[in-house]
């Protein structure tokens, strides 16, 4: 039986690591919507010609053409016979009422939400620590992985900088606008009772074994 999933949560949650995790672990693919944009940079279909015009221009990607490019992914084998681990979709209600279409046009549904929480202030500790070099392009972090020398590369020496995205200002930004298109979305799904909230501020470890417990916990109810 396939078993599909969704995990939600604010910049600096860990959602995309914890994706992959989860999907390790449970032998079901991670299908992340950011991935199959950037994938789209080298297909040659109608459809990704369609999508880096909209990149290219800096705009965002709209409900309709990404609900076809996880469809295109969602009716692959692999996903048929396993499920999917979705990361980055849906990110607005009329994604989810789509991805519920979709799934039922499979003969399918959605086994759990996963909701990673984190505070405010955590998420500006976490994003605002990291530090890049703009050489080699290794990513480091002030406080859980910093270089050897202080602002500098381990791999060549050259003077780390903070990627403008990473400043805590615009973190605190990109927070509150998560917190705005993401609430109904929570909302929508604790009504629903697919929802299961997850405590991220603690360890990367620590976290992951509760997100597998839930999803076998939902796949067995």
């Amino acid at each position: 039986m396939a078993t599909y999933c969704v995990l939600l949560g604010p910049p600096g949650s860990g959602k995309g690591t914890q994706a992959k995790r989860l999907a390790k672990y449970l032998d079901i693919p991670h299908v992340s919507s950011g991935d199959l944009f950037r994938e789209m940079k080298e297909a040659d279909t109608p459809l990704a010609h369609e999508i880096r015009q909209i990149l290219a221009r800096g705009d965002l990607v709209p409900d309709d053409l990404t609900v076809k490019v996880v469809a295109e992914r969602l009716k692959k084998a692999d996903t048929r016979e396993k499920g999917a681990i979705l990361d980055g979709f849906p990110r607005t209600l009329p994604q989810a009422e789509a991805l519920d279409e979709l799934l039922a046009g499979l003969g399918e549904s959605l086994a759990v939400v996963l909701l990673i929480d984190i505070t405010e202030d955590e998420a500006v500790r976490r994003i605002s620590g990291r530090r890049v070099c703009p050489t080699c392009g290794r990513v480091y972090h002030a406080e859980f992985d910093p270089p050897e020398e202080p602002g500098r590369c381990d791999v060549d020496g050259t003077a780390l900088v903070q990627r403008e995205d990473d400043q805590p200002a615009v973190v605190r930004d990109r927070y509150q606008v998560y917190l705005e298109k993401t609430e109904p979305l929570v909302d929508t799904y604790r009504d629903r009772g697919l929802l299961a909230t997850i405590d991220g501020m603690r360890p990367i470890e620590d976290v992951t074994p509760e997100m597998v417990d839930a999803v076998q916990e939902a796949v067995k109810s």
